[in-house]
């Protein structure tokens, strides 16, 4: 699929693009993947919870780490990314690994439920993040801990070669009013603030930059950025078919001064904030 002609976004769609670039995506994400697994601090014997789990990460690699006599429930509203994690969990022969379809601010599971909770660049598009963070609280057992990793700032590379040269052509809004925003808690901060309300204990707050590398070409990264940046969809449609030639040629160029022999290396500033039930 070109990004000269973005098709309409809808969940068939994010699972063709999903399933398509599952592999690369799961590789450029892995830095970060691993820095929440570290920060979470899994134990053998836990029984974890991770939310907006898309395609399966965290949640594989925590499931590897509390080991046989812990488990991980994986949840997303997603049934078809579910499908997909559950599959590369079967492909690693991980029988602690199950996933639930539910929204966040409605969560099936009774009250001190978990002994640890992770979530990884989802807790940015809770609809109403305090209500599904008190409804994170209510499944934890008291004094666990609930880790989440979101996106610093728009100005870090991957963003500036890719929306910011969109934004640049077309103006307008960046993001809808009221709509999902991916930079929702980079400011220092935000999301403790909220946890805090939520109820949440000795909340923590750190930034790591973190590598953020496409084992690719430049067209696949902006590619790739198109098929899956669903906040963006709206600017991306008022992008003219005779447009996009031109922009494609600009992402290129700023995407390769990335390159690194076959990769294409960003870094990514990331934001850990963790809190207690």
């Amino acid at each position: 699929m070109s990004p000269a002609n973005p098709a309409p976004w809808g969940s068939s769609f994010r699972l063709v693009a999903a399933e398509k670039w599952k592999a690369k995506s799961a590789a450029m994400g892995c830095a970060v993947t691993d820095a929440l697994v570290e920060y979470s601090r899994p134990l053998p014997g836990m029984r974890v919870l991770d939310l907006a789990s898309g395609t399966g990460e965290p949640a594989i690699s925590l499931a590897q780490r509390v080991a046989s006599q812990g488990s991980v429930t994986a949840v997303d509203q997603s049934s078809e990314l579910l499908e997909i994690a559950a599959e590369r969990a079967s492909n690693k022969k991980l029988l602690n690994f199950t996933t639930q379809q539910a929204d966040a601010h409605l969560l099936p599971f009774a009250d001190y439920s978990f002994d640890l909770a992770t979530c990884r660049f989802g807790v940015m598009f809770f609809s109403d993040p305090q209500r599904a963070l008190r409804e994170l609280r209510r499944v934890l057992k008291p004094g666990a801990r609930a880790c989440f990793a979101a996106w610093g700032p728009m100005e870090q590379p991957y963003w500036q070669t890719t929306i910011q040269i969109v934004h640049r052509h077309v103006g307008g809004s960046l993001l809808p009013a009221g709509g999902a925003d991916p930079f929702r808690f980079a400011a220092s901060g935000s999301l403790p603030e909220v946890l805090s309300a939520a109820g949440f204990h000795e909340v923590e707050e750190s930034t790591q930059n973190l590598p953020w590398t496409w084992p690719g070409d430049a067209e696949e990264v902006f590619e790739y950025f198109c098929q899956v940046s669903a906040p963006f969809r709206p600017m991306l449609e008022r992008v003219s078919a005779d447009h996009w030639p031109v922009i494609r040629a600009e992402a290129k160029a700023a995407i390769e001064r990335y390159r690194v022999g076959d990769e294409i290396r960003f870094g990514a500033e990331i934001v850990f904030v963790s809190g207690k039930a």
